[in-house]
């Protein structure tokens, strides 16, 4: 039935109509009665059968004429409801009469408009997600059934398809086949689980992503939303704001010693030319105090901005973490691998050490602070993990940037200069929170063969 006003002016029930449908027959029969009395008056049976015969086919012509317009109005209302069940709004009612069923076709109209409103909204909304969704730079990947690198990839954006498959479909993949032509660090990335920092391509390329992940139930199905964002542009950003600001420190620094050492300088001259040396040996004792200040700060930036050239010898890992053992409490997780590693044993112990002093500043108990080093394949993985408070997502986009420190009094060189090291090395950093709290730091390192001589 198609739409229409609903009907307006008098209103007859239901009820009434029907209850004067019923009246009707009887006056009907009531008459036909008494005229065939008059004409048989001693056949009572044969009246009652001429007056069934007569009114009975017009009772039931005239109810069928009624009920018919009700049994279509059912059957509309029954085909609008399967509509509505399969998403389809679209459909409404309309009722000639002006009674209780008229009431009922306006409350279904109005449930059709809202329902139809809300789909458009919905629609509209969906729409606007999916394309925000879709030109945002963070790569997405929602995978079904998803356990480490497995499951099946039921959504890919433009972001992801492009980072992952030079633009073609993901939809359908493997999540495992996907990322068997990924770069190495994003498969172990993956693998390792969690959230986390991590670096690709070689030195000179150097990209930087932020991997966030989480977990939920959808259509009563585990799914996993994946999300890499690209940190290397926004990292290099806060890399010149952070030089600009060590330049503004350094600056300062030098002003705060250099202007004290030359009143210091004139103080000491003027003394001599009156003839007053008994004071020269405290201003020149203050003076050698601040020129050692001052060769101390720039000394600690100068040995971050200028590493030398790795000097590799061969250098067993028991040696080095014993040594570690000697300035720092840690304890080892793991069998150490026995073969020598192939390093520059004082560059690689000062990156250690600044880890291992980074995990017991982090809020850790001594006793949680571990030291695992692994061969995998030909490479080497150093981890260092601690039970603190980790790191949020703002701190890990810049954890490796050089002079950023959330510390009062820290430098922010300890994990810079640990990424120096290791891509000095030829390997690369990465950090991630660990689940049940804490952060794990992880030096990727290649596993030159070691010559045995010169062992340090």
């Amino acid at each position: 039935m198609s739409a229409g006003p609903r009907p307006k002016g008098f209103r007859l029930s239901l009820v009434t109509r029907w209850s004067a449908l019923v009246g009707t027959l009887l006056a009907l029969g009531i008459l036909i009665a008494i005229g065939l009395d008059t004409l048989f008056p001693d056949s009572p049976l044969l009246v009652f059968s001429v007056c069934l015969l007569a009114v009975v086919p017009i009772a039931i012509i005239t109810i069928r004429s009624q009920i018919q317009p009700i049994l279509s109005l059912f059957r509309a209302l029954e085909g609008t409801v399967t509509s509505y069940r399969d998403g389809d709004f679209s459909f409404s009612l309309h009722w000639q009469h002006n009674d209780e069923l008229a009431d009922l076709i306006a409350a279904h109209n109005d449930l059709g408009k809202v329902l139809r409103e809300q789909r458009l909204g919905l629609v509209q909304r969906e729409l606007l997600l999916d394309t925000m969704v879709q030109n945002t730079p963070v790569a997405m990947l929602l995978v079904a059934d998803s356990a480490g690198s497995r499951g099946t990839i039921v959504y890919a954006n433009l972001a992801a398809r492009q980072l992952l498959s030079s633009g073609r479909k993901l939809e359908g993949h493997q999540l495992r086949d996907i990322l068997d032509g990924a770069t190495p660090a994003l498969r172990e990335a993956v693998a390792r689980g969690g959230d986390g920092l991590f670096t690709a391509g070689e030195a000179e390329d150097e990209e930087v992503y932020h991997l966030a992940r989480s977990a939920f139930t959808l259509n009563g199905r585990r799914h996993e939303l994946l999300l890499l964002r690209h940190l290397t542009t926004e990292l290099r950003r806060q890399e010149v704001q952070t030089w600009k600001k060590v330049i503004r420190v350094i600056s300062h620094e030098l002003n705060n010693s250099l202007a004290p050492l030359a009143s210091l300088a004139h103080s000491g001259a003027e003394l001599v030319r009156r003839g007053q040396p008994e004071r020269l040996p405290q201003i020149l004792e203050t003076i050698g105090e601040r020129t050692r200040h001052l060769e101390s700060f720039i000394l600690g930036y100068a040995r971050f901005a200028k590493l030398p050239t790795p000097r590799l010898e061969a250098c067993s890992w028991a040696a080095l973490v014993a040594r570690l053992g000697d300035q720092v409490l840690f304890r080892t997780s793991g069998e150490l691998p026995p073969e020598p590693a192939w390093i520059d044993a004082a560059q690689l112990e000062q990156a250690l050490l600044n880890l291992l002093k980074n995990a017991h500043e982090s809020g850790s108990a001594p006793e949680d602070v571990e030291l695992q080093v692994r061969r995998v394949q030909d490479l080497l993985r150093i981890d260092v993990m601690d039970r603190g408070s980790g790191m949020s997502d703002a701190v890990l986009a810049n954890a490796l940037v050089p002079f950023y420190s959330t510390k009062r009094s820290g430098t922010g060189l300890g994990l810079a200069l640990a990424r120096e090291i290791a891509e000095a090395h030829g390997g690369r950093i990465s950090l991630a929170n660990r689940e049940g709290g804490g952060l794990a730091v992880t030096l990727i390192l290649p596993a030159l063969p070691a010559p045995m001589e010169n062992a340090c």
